[in-house]
């Protein structure tokens, strides 16, 4: 509705007290009808979003901002490490940009690659990164996982990856329809991404780097699949979880 009516989204509750034209009415009716009729998710409706208290553009060529990986990086990854410390970290299955360009902002002494296998979801983060200006940080690089990084090493590495295994899949709700299948499907499994991410990781971390990783619904395919990996996994205070923390020791 406050997109729609063209107010802002952090105004006082006075807002609530102004009455509505019937120009405007109609434009709420216009968007709320679509998301009803079309299942089509509310930020590709609007265009926007936040993340880690920041806004967004998103559209269909990348996934939704919607992890609680956001916790993390408003508490600049403490005290899992020491954010003075940061200065490379990279952004595995980038999407719109979000994780990347969070970090560039809570971290600014820090460098960023963000890689992604897709040139559409690129184009938006390439967008996003213009928008926050940090483009002299955040590198963007079209990468299936660590194909293009070869020799690259960091202090953080977080993804956020395709987890969605066959059966989930095809019993997702129509709003998911909407976003790219290439950013939600992971095999039969769900694990196809997690797996690449946990053989090559520890090439490319720091000798007192993070490997933190969202893997959703499928923790309990990973806790299975990996049993000899000493998993942390993160609760966080506004939901979600199914994150992962393993520092480079434990890795190798």
């Amino acid at each position: 509705m406050l997109h729609a009516l063209g107010l802002p989204h952090r105004g006082d509750r006075a807002i609530y007290a102004r009455r509505v034209g019937s120009r405007g009415i109609q434009r709420v009716d216009e968007l709320i009808g679509r998301r009803i009729k079309e299942r089509i998710p509310a930020v590709y409706l609007t265009g926007e979003t936040w993340f880690a208290g920041l806004p967004f553009q998103v559209d269909r060529r990348a996934l939704i901002p919607r992890s609680p990986i956001a916790e993390l990086i408003e508490r600049r990854f403490a005290p899992w490490i020491d954010p003075r410390g940061v200065r490379r970290i990279l952004d595995i299955g980038t999407g719109s940009g979000c994780i990347a360009v969070a970090c560039a902002k809570a971290l600014p002494r820090a460098r960023v690659d963000a890689v992604d296998i897709s040139p559409e979801a690129l184009e938006v983060a390439a967008i996003n990164v213009r928008r926050h200006r940090v483009g002299s940080r955040v590198s963007l690089v079209r990468s299936d996982h660590f194909s293009a990084l070869s020799g690259e090493r960091y202090d953080i590495i977080v993804a956020n990856p395709p987890y969605v295994g066959r059966r989930e899949m095809s019993g997702l709700p129509p709003e998911y329809r909407h976003e790219p299948r290439l950013a939600l499907a992971a095999g039969r499994d769900g694990l196809d991404s997690v797996r690449v991410i946990l053989r090559e990781a520890g090439e490319h971390l720091r000798a007192r780097g993070l490997l933190i990783v969202e893997v959703g619904n499928t923790e309990t395919a990973v806790r299975r699949a990996f049993r000899h990996l000493p998993f942390l996994w993160l609760e966080f205070e506004r939901g979600g979880g199914g994150v992962f923390l393993l520092t480079a020791d434990q890795l190798r």
